[in-house]
């Protein structure tokens, strides 16, 4: 079942890490077709999290 009101978040410059305002989200890789499948993550209390597909380093920052 697919996750309501989370966003989802690229990284489409390939960068190794990516700064987000939020804890929970989807990656989706790059922008279709470069996608890889979207995956969910959520931090929960930690400030970062890596993404098990594409490596990005997601990093929380309010």
């Amino acid at each position: 079942m697919a996750q309501v009101g989370k966003p989802k978040i690229s990284n489409e410059a390939g960068a190794s890490e990516v700064f987000i305002p939020v804890r929970a989200f989807e990656c989706i890789g790059a922008e279709s077709p470069n996608d890889h499948p979207h995956v969910y993550l959520d931090m929960g209390d930690e400030d970062e999290i890596i993404c098990p597909y594409c490596s990005t380093r997601y990093r929380f920052k309010a």
